[in-house]
């Protein structure tokens, strides 16, 4: 069944950095909105550190986003770019001699809206993770403001979040891009460092933490929030 994609709630999940729990975070978030009984679809715009079985490169991140979550999309379906080496989009690219085109993900991205009223867009390495370095500088956040979707930050509830928060948060923000609020990843309920990390980020960004996720849980604690809060409206 399609849907008019006006009314596609969409969200960008972004990260402060390479492997802090985007694609982990995605399929939680995706497992609660097929929970709720609402109509989610997955997209991924580029996909680096692909594996490849009998010749065919499988993109793992959509294939564990789209299992965790119970979507109804083919993890091919659900990425417009996937390499193979696990670098950066802009670099892996470049190796094979291809050029990622932004209306390529665009049109991909518009097609996926169609299908959901609910859509999470996942986002390769941090929020300026270049996508092409040639004569054209494009980068993650150049991707975000395209699209047109606010974002969640993923971050790593530990020892370093605060700076690595601020820094993200700082650019975003810098470059008009809504970050809606924070999820804390691998998250320690009993640990002071990591409760304390909460208020400070809090208290230093003014961005809400509406999300904890414990390691290796697949539920998110949204701390009051409603999960369609999440989403912003197009």
């Amino acid at each position: 069944m399609s849907y008019n994609s006006c009314m596609t709630q969409v969200i960008f999940i972004t990260g402060t950095g390479t492997d802090v729990g985007k694609t982990y975070v995605s399929g939680v978030l995706a497992r609660a909105l097929t929970k709720a009984g609402l109509n989610c679809g997955y997209f991924k715009p580029v996909l680096s550190g692909a594996y490849t079985v009998d010749n065919i490169m499988n993109p793992g991140d959509c294939e564990f986003v789209i299992k965790t979550g119970r979507l109804n999309q083919k993890p091919t379906e659900a990425v417009s770019y996937i390499f193979e080496e696990a670098v950066s989009p802009h670099l892996a690219a470049t190796h094979l001699g291809i050029e990622i085109d932004k209306y390529k993900i665009l049109s991909d991205f518009k097609e996926i809206k169609r299908q959901f009223d609910y859509v999470i867009v996942e986002g390769a390495g941090g929020i300026t993770c270049p996508i092409k370095l040639d004569k054209t500088i494009y980068l993650m956040s150049d991707l975000i403001k395209d699209l047109g979707t606010d974002c969640i930050l993923t971050a790593d509830g530990g020892l370093g979040t605060i700076n690595s928060v601020l820094l993200t948060a700082d650019w975003a923000v810098k470059r008009g891009i809504n970050i809606r609020g924070i999820i804390l990843n691998r998250f320690k309920y009993n640990d002071k460092m990591y409760k304390d990390n909460i208020k400070s980020i809090e208290k230093l960004c003014n961005i809400p933490i509406v999300g904890l996720v414990k390691d290796k849980s697949l539920d998110i604690d949204l701390r009051g929030y409603k999960l369609t809060e999440l989403f912003s409206g197009e």
